[in-house]
């Protein structure tokens, strides 16, 4: 039976779709006399529905962990979310179809639409709390950011469907779906264990620090104002001729800056290939040492742990020597220039 619900989603959110476009400009007047005789009844369930998945919701984004008592089977656990994510988004779609023309539910239908809501909210958020912090807090947070997306989700929908006329499917009320959909679609995407949750942290600062560096050798290259996309027109008029150009002193400055930021981003590629290659979630300290890795590479500090290999200290040792090297000459400039 529920492997029948869930396979049947497809054609709810089929249908749901298609009355956007068929039923929303063909409301009878009977129909419409009836949304507004049962507006006030059936909007008291959802209401109530809407206060409790904020509360969920908030509890999830700073609720803690249940402590694990025993072994805690983490495909069992990935097994029981993704079918606690299929029926949060399957009772969203039904409640968005059932008031996506009229007649509208009855207020006994309509308490039947929230408490199957409710409950598929609570078993969601149930699940996640099973995940342990011994298995990871990086993967626990992407975790808890994705669960938290999907009750945020659900919240807008029921928000737009109390607070829009009851007599139609609006184009709100679909993209509310659509995002409650979306919201459970990125389920089938997260890391699995929390060495992949790492790499993907790792591999995310790595393009932030990319970046960092194409903007800056854009900026040198440019002859015209470094400043002029940051600054508004009164900053700039204030400052008339004073910074519109790249001085000397400051090409000298950027060169052992732009040359942190390389060996940051090598050290960083660096980290990334040796996680991947020795990253070790079988115990409960290697797990936290990963953790501790996605903490501390936002400084992106040389530290290592358990991934580096003795033939990895050549590596660590040389960024080490560029890292200071470039730390050395910012500084002399600076104290040169004052």
């Amino acid at each position: 039976m529920v492997g029948h619900l869930f396979s049947s989603d497809c054609h709810y959110k089929n249908v749901l779709t298609n009355n956007l476009f068929q039923n929303s400009m063909k409301l009878c007047v009977h129909g419409a006399m009836s949304a507004d005789n049962s507006c006030a009844d059936v909007s008291v369930p959802l209401r109530n529905l809407l206060n409790s998945v904020q509360c969920v919701r908030d509890r999830v984004k700073d609720g803690e962990s249940n402590e694990s008592n025993g072994v805690f089977n983490l495909s069992n656990f990935w097994d029981t979310l993704t079918q606690a994510v299929k029926a949060a988004s399957q009772e969203a779609t039904k409640l968005s179809l059932a008031f996506s023309k009229p007649p509208l539910p009855t207020q006994e239908d309509g308490e039947k639409f929230a408490e199957s809501i409710h409950k598929s909210v609570l078993a969601l958020s149930t699940v996640y709390y099973w995940l342990p912090k011994s298995d990871g807090i990086t993967l626990r947070r992407l975790v808890r950011d994705a669960t938290a997306e999907v009750l945020d989700g659900i919240v807008q929908l029921v928000d737009v469907i109390v607070s829009s006329p009851l007599q139609s499917l609006s184009q709100e009320q679909l993209q509310s779906t659509g995002g409650v959909w979306s919201a459970c679609d990125q389920f089938a995407h997260l890391p699995r264990d929390n060495r992949e949750a790492v790499l993907g942290v790792l591999a995310s600062y790595i393009g932030v620090v990319k970046d960092a560096i194409e903007e800056m050798e854009q900026a040198q290259a440019e002859s015209q104002d470094p400043f002029s996309d940051v600054l508004d027109d009164e900053d700039q008029d204030s400052r008339g001729n004073q910074d519109t150009y790249w001085s000397e002193e400051d090409r000298q400055l950027m060169a052992p800056c732009q040359g942190l930021m390389k060996a940051s981003a090598a050290c960083l590629r660096k980290l990334l290939s040796a996680v991947k290659a020795n990253g070790n979630v079988s115990m409960p300290e290697t797990v936290a040492q990963l953790d501790d890795l996605a903490d501390i590479a936002k400084e992106i500090s040389p530290r290592v742990s358990h991934v580096c290999l003795e033939a990895d200290l050549n590596w660590v040792q040389f960024l080490n020597g560029a890292l200071d090297h470039n730390l050395q000459k910012i500084k002399a400039l600076i104290q040169g220039s004052s």
